[in-house]
Formats: C-alpha cells, sequence, structure tokens
C-alpha cells in the first residue's frame, strides 16, 4: 500500500506541474532537458500544411518566432490554445511576430484542424518527435505543451512549461512585449 501511495503522490506533482506550472528551469523538465536560455535555439526543418510543404526554423532569422508544441489537433485544449493564438494573430504580425505550431500529427491532420478552426498560422508535423526531443517537450508518444520564444538573430529568449490554454496567448504577447522593449 505504501508503494502505492507513493506513486500516486508522484503522479499528482507530475500532473499537477504540467497543469499549473509556469516556470523554466534551464535543466531539466518533464519532457527532458530544455534547450539554454539566451543561446542559439535549435535548427530544425519540418513539413507543414503550407507554403512549399517544409518549413526551417532559419526562415524566420530577422523576425521574432513563437515555437508553441501541444499534443494533438482537435483535442479540447489544444483547439482553445490554437484558437487564442488566431484571435490574437493581428497583433503577432503587427510586431512582425511569426506563430509555429508543433505537434506530432501528420501534415493533413493540419490541414484539416486549420481548415475546420480558421487557423492561418503554420502547424509543423514532427511524426518521429525529432524537434520536440530537441526541445525538452517529448513524452513518450507525443509533444507537451510547451512555448519557445526566439527572437530574430535565433536566439532562445524564454521558455513556457505546462501553460493553460486559455489564456496562454495573451501571457505570450505580454512577455514578447517586454522582450521587445529590452532589445
Amino acid at each position: 500500500m505504501k508503494l502505492i501511495s507513493c506513486i500516486k503522490l508522484f503522479l499528482t506533482i507530475c500532473i499537477s506541474l504540467l497543469i499549473f506550472g509556469n516556470f523554466a528551469p534551464t535543466a531539466l523538465a518533464l519532457g527532458g532537458p530544455q534547450p539554454t536560455l539566451n543561446e542559439t535555439a535549435p535548427e530544425f526543418t519540418l513539413p507543414t500544411n503550407v507554403g512549399d510543404g517544409t518549413i526551417s526554423l532559419s526562415d524566420y532569422r530577422g523576425q521574432w518566432v513563437v515555437l508553441y508544441f501541444y499534443p494533438q489537433d482537435f483535442t479540447s485544449g489544444c483547439t482553445i490554445e490554437a484558437r487564442r493564438f488566431q484571435q490574437d494573430l493581428p497583433k503577432y504580425l503587427e510586431r512582425n511576430i511569426q506563430i509555429l505550431g508543433v505537434s506530432v500529427d501528420d501534415v493533413d491532420s493540419h490541414r484539416e484542424f486549420c481548415d475546420a478552426e480558421g487557423l492561418r498560422f503554420p502547424l509543423l508535423a514532427d511524426t518521429d518527435g525529432s524537434v520536440s526531443k530537441a526541445y525538452g517537450s517529448w513524452f513518450g508518444i507525443g509533444s507537451l505543451r510547451h512555448t519557445y520564444l526566439i527572437d530574430p538573430d535565433g536566439i532562445l529568449r524564454r521558455i513556457f512549461l505546462g501553460v493553460n490554454p486559455n489564456r496562454h496567448s495573451q501571457e505570450v504577447l505580454a512577455s514578447l512585449d517586454q522582450l521587445i522593449i529590452k532589445n
């Protein structure tokens, strides 16, 4: 019985951190080691539902990037988060900020999700989880809800772990406004 109680406590703590945590240690978080703040963000090229079929992080040098990882298209939390980013998209665009969503769903699923929800920003298909792993956002079979703010020079400036989909876009905008003022 004592082992079962310890396991329940451990799982409760992990789930609480996922749901309520909004902190960014640079060492290890649920999902693996996080990339280091104020260093070059891990480069990637992934298939997408828009443009010529692939997007690289380096395509966005010269502008801020919101790189957000999410578990799965069409789930409730992921839909809310995507809708909030879409709702605020004009505010991002007027600041020259690109939003990129990443999950393990394939390009066809992303296309259907964007069509169903009216999303006008790219979703990237990390079907093997390699980019999620590079960003410490991998959890066995999918991506965790993490967000990374990358500056115009490709430097990682902010990490959000365990975000609340309802208010996350507004938190990201506020953080970007502070970061842009600093630079």
